[in-house]
């Protein structure tokens, strides 16, 4: 199998603090996965670990391997070389985070950030991106308005078209739905289902049933460890141990 990431007996600390004990996943190229389990249990530590945000957290150490393209990114140490890295990783977080600017300047930022080039190209690769989002139809006659003036849904379908401007080969989302109503919540997991053909997609949920929609794979942690990993399909329905048969049954 080809895997996009391997996780190799990490271990994260933040101080004295074992956040994450002993992890080892290996995730599959363009597929969705699903890290799951109680709140404090190092989903969100292991997530931001693959782009190297834990670097901005001074307490933070963590020791194992991370590999992306066979290549281990904690041995990356020039800032450009990092800088690179998180580039062709896109991160989505809880709550949405526009700027307070228009709708296209949003969309123009991340390309400004890293290329000089013709603005027409970058317009048109904007609109593509919007639409990949399921959002340019609902505001195509708006991209001048302020991007603060969208509802919750709609700003975190733009962050995710801004992120996708760079041609992530990964994509982390931590909790991008638990904000939204059911509605909007089923537009960007639809958009997800879609979005895997040109991306591996790492997603934190809470929400059980968003995991067993559109996740080809599950990890299960708890207490700094994953329990259990493997297809969805098969640890929802065959769950091997009675800790993961009870958080997906509500017993926890």
């Amino acid at each position: 199998m080809d895997n996009a990431i391997s996780i190799k007996n990490v271990h994260c600390f933040y101080g004295k603090n074992h956040a994450l004990k002993n992890a080892r996943l290996d995730i599959p190229k363009n597929c969705i996965y699903s890290f799951i389990g109680p709140s404090g249990c190092g989903k969100t530590t292991l997530l931001r670990s693959i782009n190297r945000m834990n670097d901005l957290v001074e307490s933070f150490t963590l020791t194992g391997s991370i590999e992306i393209g066979g290549e281990d990114i904690y041995e990356i140490n020039a800032p450009k070389q990092i800088r690179a890295l998180r580039k062709n990783i896109g991160m989505i977080f809880q709550q949405p985070n526009p700027l307070p600017t228009s709708i296209i300047k949003n969309m123009l930022m991340p390309i400004r950030e890293h290329y000089y080039g013709n603005s027409i190209y970058f317009r048109e690769k904007a609109v593509e991106k919007l639409k990949t989002a399921a959002l340019y139809d609902e505001i195509q006659k708006r991209l001048k308005k302020t991007a603060l003036s969208l509802s919750g849904g709609q700003q975190q379908r733009l962050c995710i078209a801004r992120a996708l401007m760079l041609e992530p080969k990964i994509m982390l989302f931590d909790e991008p739905c638990s904000a939204l109503d059911p509605i909007a919540t089923f537009k960007i997991e639809d958009m997800l289902v879609g979005l895997k053909n040109e991306c591996t997609i790492i997603i934190v949920t809470h929400n059980m049933e968003q995991a067993r929609r559109i996740s080809d794979y599950t990890a299960f942690f708890y207490q700094g460890e994953i329990i259990e990993a493997g297809r969805t399909f098969d640890l929802f329905t065959h769950p091997r141990t009675e800790l993961l048969n009870r958080y997906i049954t509500g017993k926890f």
